[in-house]
């Protein structure tokens, strides 16, 4: 008996995978099979390029930002950045990272924040990292404040019979506990954080829109603004749109030609080496499937 018939999945698994790298992503396969430093070369990037980076949605993890903005940093090919935001913020901790990166990066090349539809709380936090904030007219940013919220259930508990029993090994270990009311100082306590957090955002607005402090905690009351209203009161620089930023931070950077090349980060390829990883051990049989879906109900017995 032959070795394709003593071994069938085997060699399907052969066959399968070569048809893979000659129609359904070959290219990608070998260039991340290349394992090439991010930071240091990009076969498609053109000479003077401007990089692309997006933050859209709730900022919830800071990683994916952060490592757009390092690949950028260091490609020699790309010369700055347009950190393009269409966010209403999220977790601060996320924001104030993305935000010192952003500063970092621009320490080193020329970031240009572009603003869509809206870039408020911890996206406009994010922004301010950047050499210029631009917005359009209509943008939502602003809402220079933090907000936290706890859930006070206690008479619903009592209505469907629950009691909850705590152990704990401090007074404060248990505040915002939604079955019961918050006491006088958990609130101040709470207040406490908040106001410091705060005032952490209104340092940084400070730093880097040269506002006196006073103008700025008379802006910093949670507030929205249109574009055109921030750049009145300072906190953008100008107005325009994802267009103009391009322009704007293909200047900044000595950039002359009229339509510089664009470079978005590169997304997750799919790589001849995670088949010799063991936890990606069903790589090959997600991509197969995600590329040949008439497979599934074949191969979902393959683990």
């Amino acid at each position: 008996m032959s070795f394709r018939q003593k071994h069938p999945v085997i060699v399907g698994i052969f066959i399968l995978l070569g048809i893979f790298l000659l129609f359904g992503g070959g290219i990608s396969l070998l260039i991340s099979s290349l394992d090439i430093d991010k930071g240091k070369k990009d076969l498609f990037a053109k000479k003077d390029s401007v990089g692309i980076v997006d933050l859209k949605g709730l900022i919830v993890s800071s990683e994916e930002t952060i490592e757009a903005l390092t690949e950028f940093r260091r490609n020699s090919n790309i010369k700055a950045i347009v950190l393009r935001i269409d966010s209403p913020g999220g977790a601060v901790g996320a924001s104030q990272e993305i935000y010192e990166e952003v500063k970092r990066t621009n320490a080193v090349k020329p970031v240009v924040a572009s603003m869509g539809s809206i870039g408020a709380s911890g996206g406009y936090y994010a922004a301010l990292g950047a050499q210029k904030i631009i917005a359009n007219p209509g943008t939502l940013t602003g809402s220079l404040g933090v907000i936290v919220k706890f859930s006070n259930l206690e008479r619903l508990f009592d209505k469907i019979g629950y009691k909850s029993e705590v152990i704990k090994s401090g007074q404060m270990k248990d505040i915002g506990s939604s079955d019961r009311p918050m006491t006088d100082e958990e609130r101040a306590l709470m207040q406490d954080v908040i106001d410091n957090v705060h005032g952490q955002f209104v340092k940084a607005v400070v730093e880097s829109r040269s506002l006196p402090e006073e103008d700025v905690r008379k802006l910093a009351d949670g507030r929205i603004f249109s574009g055109e209203q921030a750049l009145n009161s300072g906190l953008i620089d100008t107005l325009g749109n994802f267009t103009d930023a391009v322009l704007l931070a293909a200047k900044s950077a000595g950039i002359t030609t009229e339509t510089p090349s664009l470079i978005y980060p590169r997304g997750k390829h799919f790589s001849v080496f995670d088949l010799l990883s063991g936890e990606n051990s069903r790589s090959l049989y997600n991509k197969l499937i995600s590329n040949f879906p008439m497979l599934s109900y074949e191969w979902r017995g393959v683990r």
